[in-house]
Parts: C-alpha cells; sequence; structure tokens
C-alpha cells in the first residue's frame, strides 16, 4: 500500500482540528477521542475501506460503525473530507455534499446534519445510530451476519463477489464494559463471522477518569475465550503498525478480530491529553492553540483543511471504491440476467418491498371456540409468510419451543450454514436486539422473540429501531398473568403499556388467530416503524367472523366487533380480553344493555386513523365505557375517560394456576358485566 507521508500526516491532524474547532464551537462535546483515535480512522478509512463516496447506498460497500458515538466528530470530520454525496428521504443519491463544511461549524445545532450523535438515515455515512455505548458492537454484528446471510442465500458460482464486504467498528472502553457489546461479540465468536474488525480505543479514560476506577480486567483475554483473533497496536500515531494489523485482520476470515489500540486521549492538548479533561467538554481556545501549535497548525485557523488533503482522500477511498462500486455493477448485471427472479428479491430488500403476490400466503382460520394459543397461530403465519419473503430472518433468545417462531425447513445459520435462516441467538435478550437492528439497516426484514417479560432486558435496542425507523419485528409470547405459575417474576404487567409509550412503536396485542393474522401483515408492509407483538401462552378462541366483524379491522387498530347503534355501554379489549368481553356483551345484551365490543389491537395505528373514524368506534357521546387488558392500568385513561372502569392490574401477579388467578385479579366475565351495569347505571 505504501508508505505514510507527510500529505497523510497533514490528513490525520486536519481530522484532529476539525473536531477540535466543531466542539468548541458548539461550546459541547466530545474531542479527546477523535483527537485520538484520528491516526487509526485516517487510515482505516483511506487505505482500507471498499466505499464509493459518490454512492453511499451501493449495497456491497464495507461498514463502518463508530461505537463510541460520542466521538461523533471523527466521523463527521471523514464524511466532510471524503466527500460522501447526500441522500434524499426516498433514498436517492444527490449530486450535493452530505457534509459541507459548514455542516461541521453547526455541530450539535437545531437543524444540522451534525447532531451529538451519528443518527442512521439522517446524515447519509452514518450507517447506524450510536451513542449508547456498546450498541454499536451488537449492530455490528448484525450486519457480519447480514454479509454472511447475503452471501450464502444468493451467492452463485462465479459471483462470490457481489456480497464480500467487510464490517468496521471502532469502540472504546466504555463499549467494553456494557453488557450488550458482551452479548454480542460472544455470539460474533461463536459464529465465526471473520468478516468483523473491532477496534478498541483502549484510551484508559472514561468520563469519571481512569478506567483503574472501575475496570481491570484483561479485554483481549476475554476476546480470546470468546474465539476472536487478538491483534496489538502499542502506539496511536504508529500508522504503519496499524496498517499492518488492520491488513492482518482482513486476512483472517474464520474468526472475527480485535485489534487492541492503544491511543492517548486528546493527543496534542499538552495540560488535558491523557485526561478525563479532553474527554466531554471542549479544550478551551488556550488549549486548542497549544495543540494547533504541537501538530504545526496555524494558531488561529479555523476549520482549515490544507491543499492535498481533499485530493488525497479523493486518490484513496474515493478512487478505491469507485473502481470497486463500478466492477461490483457491472457483475450484477450479469448475475441479474441469469438470475432474474433472486435479483427482483435483492432490490425488494434495498427499497423495503415485498414480492408480488406475499398476501395469498397468510392463512384464514375458520371459528373455532376453542381456539389456539396466538403464540401457536403467530409461529404458523410466521412460516407462511417465510415462504413467500425469503429475507425474513431471525430466531429466539433461547426460546423458540416456547415462541413458535422457528421457520420449518429453512435451516440455521451457523459458521458452515450461512444460508439458514434460523438465528439461535442464545439467552441474549439485549444482544439480539442490536443484533437485529444491524440485520434491519442492511436490509432484511430480522425477527427476534422472547417472553414479553424480558422485553425490558432488550428495551434500550427496541428505543433505537423505533429511532432508526427500522421495521424489526418483535414477537414477544407470554404476555400476561396467563404465563400461570411462573409467577411474578415471569408475569408482564407494566410491559406492554411501556412499549407503547416508545415513540414510532407499533404494539399489536391480537384477540385471535385471524388478528394474527392480520397483524404479521401490518408488520411485513411497515417500512419505518418497528412491530412488536404480544402473544399469549394460553388458547384464544377464533371468533365466528360471519357473526363479528372481519379481522381486518385490525389494520385500524380497533374496531366494533358487533353493530350496535347507540350502545348503553362500550366495551373495550385487547388480546385474551377480548373473548371476555364479547362473552360480556352477549350477557348484558340478554338482559336488555346494550352493549358495544371494541377489540383495539393497536393504540398507535387506532391514533392514526381520522377522528371521523375514531369517533365512529368510540363515539365521544358514550362515556359508559370498561377498559379490560391483563396489563398495567395505567394508561388506560386515554379510552375509558374520566368517568370509564379499566379492569386492569394495580399490583404485580402471583404464582397459580390461570383458572384461579383469573378471578383472584378480576378478570372474569361477572366483573365485566358488574362494571358495564355500573356504567350504564343498569
Amino acid at each position: 500500500m505504501g508508505e505514510f507521508t507527510p500529505l497523510d500526516v497533514t490528513c490525520v491532524n486536519t481530522i484532529r482540528t476539525l473536531a477540535m474547532d466543531a466542539v468548541q464551537k458548539a461550546n459541547s462535546g466530545h474531542p479527546g477521542a477523535p483527537m485520538g483515535l484520528a491516526p487509526v480512522a485516517y487510515t482505516l478509512w483511506n487505505r482500507f475501506l471498499t466505499y464509493d463516496p459518490a454512492n453511499p447506498l451501493w449495497p456491497n460497500r464495507d461498514r463502518f460503525v463508530l461505537s463510541n458515538g460520542h466521538a461523533s466528530m471523527l466521523l463527521y470530520s471523514l464524511i466532510h473530507l471524503t466527500g460522501i454525496k447526500n441522500i434524499d428521504e426516498h433514498g436517492k443519491v444527490l449530486d450535493e455534499p452530505s457534509l459541507p463544511l459548514e455542516q461541521l461549524k453547526h455541530f450539535r445545532q437545531l437543524g444540522s446534519k451534525t447532531p451529538g450523535h451519528p443518527e442512521h438515515e439522517y446524515t447519509a455515512g452514518v450507517e447506524t445510530t450510536t451513542g449508547p455505548l456498546g450498541q454499536g458492537i451488537g449492530n455490528a454484528v448484525g450486519m457480519a451476519i447480514a454479509q454472511k446471510w447475503m452471501a450464502g442465500y444468493y451467492g452463485r458460482p462465479g459471483f462470490e463477489s457481489l456480497f464480500d464486504h467487510h464490517v468496521y467498528v471502532i469502540c472504546g472502553d466504555g463499549c467494553m464494559m456494557e453488557g450488550v457489546a458482551s452479548e454480542a461479540a460472544s455470539l460474533a465468536g461463536h459464529l465465526k463471522l471473520g468478516n468483523l474488525t473491532l477496534i478498541y480505543d483502549d484510551n484508559t479514560i472514561t468520563i469519571d477518569g481512569h478506567t483503574d476506577l472501575a475496570f481491570s480486567e484483561d479485554v483481549a483475554a476475554r476476546y480470546t475465550a470468546y474465539g476472536w483473533n487478538i491483534l496489538r497496536v502499542n502506539d496511536g500515531n504508529d500508522l504503519d503498525g496499524m496498517q499492518k494489523a488492520i491488513a492482518a485482520a482482513k486476512a483472517c476470515t474464520d474468526k472475527p478480530t480485535l485489534i487492541v489500540q492503544k491511543t492517548v486521549i486528546g493527543y496534542g492538548a499538552p495540560h488535558k491529553q491523557n485526561t478525563h479533561g479532553a474527554h466531554g467538554e471542549p479544550l478551551g481556545p488556550d488549549e486548542i492553540k497549544l495543540a494547533k501549535k504541537f501538530f504545526g497548525w496555524p494558531e488561529d485557523a479555523q476549520f482549515l483543511v490544507p491543499e492535498g488533503v481533499y485530493d488525497n482522500f479523493k486518490n484513496g477511498i474515493g478512487k478505491r471504491g469507485g473502481d470497486a462500486a463500478a466492477a461490483w455493477k457491472k457483475l450484477y448485471a450479469e448475475y441479474k440476467t441469469k438470475f432474474p427472479e433472486q435479483a427482483a428479491q435483492l432490490e425488494a430488500i434495498e427499497t423495503r418491498g415485498l414480492p408480488a403476490g406475499w398476501e395469498k400466503s397468510v392463512p384464514v382460520y375458520p371459528a373455532d371456540p376453542k381456539g389456539l394459543a396466538s403464540r401457536e397461530s403467530s409461529g404458523q403465519v410466521l412460516n407462511a409468510l417465510a415462504k413467500a419473503i425469503p429475507w425474513i430472518v431471525g430466531g429466539a433468545a433461547d426460546l423458540n419451543p416456547s415462541t413458535k417462531t422457528f421457520m420449518k425447513g429453512e435451516g440455521t445459520f451457523t459458521a458452515t450454514t450461512p444460508a439458514g435462516r434460523n438465528i439461535h441467538f442464545g439467552v441474549r435478550e439485549h444482544g439480539m436486539g442490536a443484533i437485529m437492528n444491524g440485520m434491519g439497516v442492511s436490509g432484511l426484514r430480522a425477527y427476534g422473540s422472547g417472553f414479553l417479560i424480558f422485553s425490558d432486558y432488550g428495551r434500550p435496542s427496541i428505543r433505537l429501531a423505533a429511532i432508526m425507523n427500522l421495521p424489526v419485528m418483535y414477537v414477544f409470547t407470554h404476555d400476561s398473568i396467563g404465563v400461570g405459575e411462573d409467577g411474578p417474576t415471569h408475569q408482564p404487567i407494566e410491559q406492554v403499556m411501556s412499549l407503547r409509550a416508545i415513540p414510532g412503536v407499533i404494539m399489536l396485542r391480537p384477540c385471535d388467530a385471524n388478528e394474527v393474522a392480520e397483524a404479521y401483515k401490518v408488520a411485513v408492509q411497515s417500512k419505518h416503524n418497528p412491530i412488536v407483538f404480544a402473544m399469549t401462552r394460553q388458547a384464544l378462541p377464533t371468533l365466528d367472523r360471519t357473526k363479528y366483524a372481519p379481522a381486518s379491522g385490525l389494520a385500524k387498530g380497533g374496531y366494533s366487533l358487533n353493530d350496535v347503534a347507540k350502545p348503553d355501554v362500550i366495551l373495550i379489549g385487547t388480546g385474551s380480553e377480548v373473548s371476555l368481553c364479547i362473552e360480556a356483551g352477549e350477557k348484558l345484551a340478554a338482559e336488555g344493555i346494550k352493549a358495544r365490543v371494541v377489540s383495539l389491537p393497536s393504540w398507535e395505528l387506532f391514533e392514526k386513523q381520522s377522528q371521523e373514524y375514531r369517533d365512529s368506534v368510540l363515539p365521544p357521546s358514550i362515556t359508559a365505557r370498561v377498559c379490560v387488558e391483563m396489563g398495567g392500568a395505567f394508561g388506560w385513561e386515554r379510552y375509558a375517560g374520566l368517568t370509564g372502569a379499566i379492569i386492569g392490574m394495580r399490583s404485580f401477579g402471583a404464582s397459580a394456576p390461570l383458572k384461579d388467578l383469573l378471578p383472584h385479579f378480576g378478570f372474569t366475565v361477572a366483573a365485566v358485566v358488574a362494571a358495564a351495569k355500573k356504567q350504564a347505571g343498569k
């Protein structure tokens, strides 16, 4: 690759000074990590990264993830210097830079493209949203899995280089302390993801001070135990050593590689380097001048990009990436001619589209008083859709037999069978979510499953999926005190409501098998929203849809099951409690009390409907209402109103058979009838 020159050093120092200047101008941010990491980031981007700045959506580009997202000015400086093109909201590459220099000058300001932490789909060149430490490592593992799967499933003889990109991550000490990173790294080692390189910024400084305050383990030994290849570079300015280490990492194809890169945080700032004072605050004008003097920089220059820097990046990453993208385009044209069906699927993946006729695969269920647990019908619908949509890929956190999410006949993703579509995530809920997000940004329709109670373990990843507008799917089962004998540790109470509280998440709690089918239709058509299913352990009657409204009403979030004009009372339920409301409604009707029964499987979808539609389902003039859900009562005032009744949980559950729990906590027909009569004044 050639020797490093003074111009290379100038490029490194340009990254450093841009970071210092932007943080100082914003009076907010983290200058130290970009200053220490500039040499390795420069070496990676300009000597190795196969990325075409003119086409940042090229499918076979290498992926770069900045897991320590607080060092965002490192990434923004690189995006600016390499000239990555902008992308509009429709995914069209524009003939304008993603980050002109003016955007760096507006770092961390309202409306700028340089927010405090990198945001996916907001700034072209940012592959995933990072900031919560460790998440980027999990995302990168998901990206590496996606690459392996795409190559395994769509690769053909002669087209091995169609999907052969590499995933690079830079992370810090904080990432290494977070459990989500450990979960993901453990699975990456098990899966032998040789397309993944993690560069660990071992600068031994965090916000509190030196890492020896709380962190003394041998990280390399831990990763060795995970099954990773370990390399070391002991000098943060050793460009040649970094180049050799990255080359060796890429050459190691049978396991992921960890490069332990020693750096000095705030390198060049004489009074703040190697201290926590360089971590999360501006260096100050005087310290910046001294640092610039150390780098041989004009001390009063602001946002200076010296002559030759832009051209150096253009002749490095620009030419390498442009040539590779052009060769790939030619190869893909040949592939499309020989394998048109597979090419059509790849293009659907890129646009989050669906194959023609997919909806015909969705089963329709006949009325059945005994019915099925919604986890059972969920598994059936998922398997049916899997046949129609080959890029549905996912698995469970060691709970496939319980969540029913194993895709039959689709194989298991392993190091030797990368075309398998079932992933065994192990008991790693948080890691599973972070990995799903990495698969999602790669275009796959990723899903993960577990017990609803353990959604708490993965909640940060669910929230990030919502921030990134990723249509990943969570199939959570055992959704209420219906879990029974496992008791309060396993019985969700506040989980459904807390997930509803995440902006952008669509929560779906279907009441029978046909609502499950309709829920999956909503899920696979989602392009911008994470989907969270809440499925039962216990059987639910399959409603007679000749007697009650079609389950297609689920797409609107809520609908009237029975045609009752001018009702005396409205009974509103979700999931397993809808059948309870139906039975109560029939008893009320026998007593001359008109009860409308509303299934409300998704608050989020219902709130998207017109006011006219919502008022037709829940007329404002009818204030006699009973809301029934075997979860926390908190929040149901939205639909019950100030005077309505809420039958819900106001405590944790208990360990007992379901038949004993239901009357104990008031989930009986008699209780609903009594509440309805009181509401109706009867």
